[in-house]
């Protein structure tokens, strides 16, 4: 058996050999894909729909065609829509007669061309990996959650005309394998939402919020978060885009409205500590962009990092959290009812949601 053979199959009997300080790989089982939302269990699932009381529900998710252009992101575009095709003919406003005598439907069916993580989205696992040395022989490679592999788990094509939207073709060209965002879809992504109001305490202007300041805030309006919890931050990012109508400023939304500071050790701490099971903002990617200058080796995405790659805690971006955080404001609550399932899209590595909190 030659030496490729033998890492290989050492591979495949253990995905890892080594895993990231601080991280949980193997806490909940050598091949699992659900991270942290293995905390939800069936108890705080009851927990959590004991959390409605008025029968209030709001709707989280922005319309998919916002922000508007690709100005927060230059590779994430709106959607398209088209017609499908209908015998070779435009299938949109279709008069059913011309196929068939006397019929007097008229019928449409779309398509649409959809950049996943352009609007309110989750992240799944296989959105952020890391260079890291699972195999413990010295050589880092690139690896995602639980030790899954790129190019064995994750899978990419190797052909640029394979990959954007240039040539759309008839066929899947990537898959992230076992850490798709279908596994959130099947879990049905319900239970307790807990919201964060970082908007009411510090306005609209772009603020780096480490744990000290989060710290503050939940002891001020009484929050408290606990294991399994979906932890939603409002920041009043999403409802900036709301206002701005589809044409949205860079300028101005790349300087408004609080981030975490994603290289805050102490604020990572309390996500490893608190146990919560996604964690969720209104702004663009949770974490302040760009990062905090660090010393290499080390992540752009620190918070990507130790929530997706580490610990299996999904994130959540862009949801419309400012209706939803007026009301609980109003009833003096923090805590309400949360379901939130992606599209059952397996292999993707992001999706739309359409979140509803209710209280």
């Amino acid at each position: 058996m030659t030496n490729a053979t033998t890492r290989e199959a050492k591979v495949t009997r253990a995905r890892w050999i080594r895993r990231p300080e601080g991280s949980n790989w193997g806490d909940f089982g050598p091949d699992d894909t659900s991270g942290r939302m293995n905390l939800l269990t069936p108890q705080r699932v009851r927990a959590a729909v004991a959390e409605v009381r008025e029968g209030i529900t709001h709707a989280l998710s922005l319309p998919l065609t916002l922000p508007g252009g690709n100005g927060l992101n230059p590779n994430r575009f709106p959607p398209v829509l088209r017609p499908t095709r209908r015998f070779g003919e435009i299938n949109f406003n279709y008069e059913l007669r011309s196929r068939v005598d006397g019929a007097t439907d008229v019928l449409c069916d779309d398509l649409a061309v959809l950049h996943l993580q352009y609007s309110t989205q989750w992240d799944s696992f296989a959105h952020a990996g890391a260079l890291f040395d699972a195999d413990g022989d010295g050589v880092p490679e690139p690896v995602f959650y639980n030790g899954f592999r790129a190019g064995a788990d994750v899978v990419g094509p190797s052909e640029v005309h394979d990959s954007g939207f240039g040539g759309l073709h008839e066929r899947t060209t990537s898959t992230g394998g076992a850490l798709g965002i279908d596994n959130l879809a099947r879990t049905g992504a319900q239970g307790r939402g807990v919201l964060i109001d970082l908007r009411r305490h510090l306005g609209e202007e772009r603020t780096i919020v480490g744990y000290d300041t989060l710290a503050e805030i939940m002891a001020a309006d009484g929050v408290e978060v606990e294991e399994g919890d979906l932890v939603c931050l409002h920041t009043g990012f999403a409802q900036r885009l709301v206002e701005m109508g589809g044409d949205p400023d860079p300028d101005v939304l790349h300087g408004a409205c609080a981030a975490l500071d994603g290289r805050d050790e102490r604020l990572q701490q309390w996500i490893t500590d608190t146990g919560l099971s996604a964690l969720i903002a209104d702004n663009y990617a949770v974490e302040n962009l760009p990062s905090r200058p660090a010393d290499p080796p080390a992540p752009e995405l620190p918070l990507h990092h130790h929530c997706l790659f580490k610990l299996g805690v999904h994130l959540g971006e862009l949801w419309h959290l400012t209706p939803l955080a007026d009301d609980l404001h109003r009833l003096a609550r923090s805590r309400f009812l949360l379901t939130a399932p992606p599209l059952n899209l397996p292999g993707a590595v992001g999706s739309p949601t359409t979140p509803i909190a209710t209280l």
